[in-house]
């Protein structure tokens, strides 16, 4: 992992499976300042404006050297943005996915399979052929944005099934108020950029990296104010009684103008409500699903096999067996299509676009009990 070792990148040590590799992991340097997204949960939204455009533009460093090492991330959300002491942002999570469904179950290499967390995940991604291209990244960053400007998570309480259906069509976060702060509009316009449908239109990461550096220099001589602030708070646990509170994108939401969300089917989809960025607090990453797992009827078990689509293509190694164990619900034509698969990760997908779409609640609960019987690890992560 040396070719990825970079300022922008969490060191990575080493790799480690326990057991008969059912677990996997990473050694990699310790960042004592969390995350964005736990950052975001602590100030109970976004940080103060200079530390935001600093958090921007590192990222978008982060994702230029990978890409300049033929590299891809893959799965860039907040949770996978670490910070040192200083609220510094390196890159992690590079390679965890492909480690876990690559180096030790197959040949391939590490760049060559698709990860991400489905709200992040590009429209060409939800295709079953789909081969992932630096594009990926770009769009991801684009949401990253989003998230990082808003303190948000995207598409909050909506399941894998409708942002498949909506994404492609052209469906993204609320749009973003652009007055008080400097270099607002501009970096809403970059983030506008990286998640257009077509892969070909959206901008290199050199290209970005160009915006955010001259963004952020607009804010560099807050930024010391910025890093105090957030760190005082963080220390003592409160919410108020600041003074001297560094400017942040305190604006409301500006409604699109014209929403795509018309009819009644359309209304149980993305919600386009008219908040204040001072009243917004992070959506807590509570899973619908994660209930006991002794307790689950079929539906539940349908909903997790639906929920938990983009972990479970990338982590479940025993399809073939899982399909032998599922009998006449896989048809023979079906099964001898995963036979000639050469990854796990195809195989799911073959599943998932013809079995588990025609075969409906019962299908999926009987894969959801010959998976708890292969890989019970995976399921109880999962669960949790």
């Amino acid at each position: 992992m040396d070719e990825a070792s970079s300022e922008f990148v969490v060191r990575v040590y080493g790799f480690f499976k326990e057991g008969n590799a059912m677990r996997k992991g990473i050694v990699m340097e310790f960042m004592r300042g969390g995350s964005i997204q736990s950052l975001q949960k602590d100030l109970s939204g976004p940080p103060p404006s200079a530390l935001a455009f600093r958090l921007a533009h590192q990222v978008a460093l982060a994702i230029n050297f990978l890409h300049l090492k033929g590299l891809m991330h893959q799965d860039l959300k907040p949770s996978n943005v670490l910070l040192n002491d200083d609220l510094n942002a390196k890159l992690a999570d590079f390679g965890l996915s492909r480690v876990s469904t690559s180096t030790f179950n197959n040949k391939d290499k590490m760049t060559g399979e698709i990860g991400g967390s489905y709200k992040y995940m590009p429209p060409e991604a939800f295709e079953v052929s789909y081969k992932p291209v630096r594009a990926f990244d770009i769009y991801s960053y684009g949401i990253l944005l989003w998230s990082i400007v808003t303190g948000e998570e995207p598409y909050p309480g909506k399941d894998y099934s409708l942002v498949e259906l909506k994404i492609p069509k052209g469906d993204r976060p609320q749009d973003i108020c652009q007055k008080e702060v400097e270099g607002l509009k501009e970096l809403v316009g970059l983030m506008k950029s990286c998640w257009v449908n077509e892969p070909s239109e959206r901008p290199a990461a050199k290209e970005c990296c160009k915006v955010t550096e001259s963004l952020f220099s607009r804010h560099e001589t807050g930024i010391s104010d910025a890093v105090h602030y957030v760190k005082k708070r963080l220390d003592s646990q409160t919410n108020n009684q600041h003074s001297n509170t560094p400017v942040a994108f305190s604006c409301p939401f500006q409604p699109p103008e014209e929403s795509k969300l018309h009819d009644e089917a359309d209304h149980a989809g993305f919600e386009n409500p008219l908040r204040s960025f001072q009243q917004l607090q992070l959506k807590t990453d509570v899973d619908p699903v994660t209930v006991s797992l002794e307790k689950m009827n079929d539906t539940d078990k349908a909903k997790f096999v639906d929920t938990k689509r983009a972990a479970l293509i990338q982590s479940v190694s025993e399809v073939l067996a899982i399909a032998e164990e599922l009998g006449s619900m896989v048809h023979g034509e079906t099964y001898s299509l995963i036979e000639v698969k050469q990854t796990s990760q195809e195989r799911m997908r073959v599943l998932y676009q013809r079995t588990f779409r025609s075969g409906g609640v019962i299908v999926k609960a009987a894969f959801y009990d010959a998976l708890k019987k292969h890989h019970p690890n995976l399921v109880e992560d999962l669960g949790r």
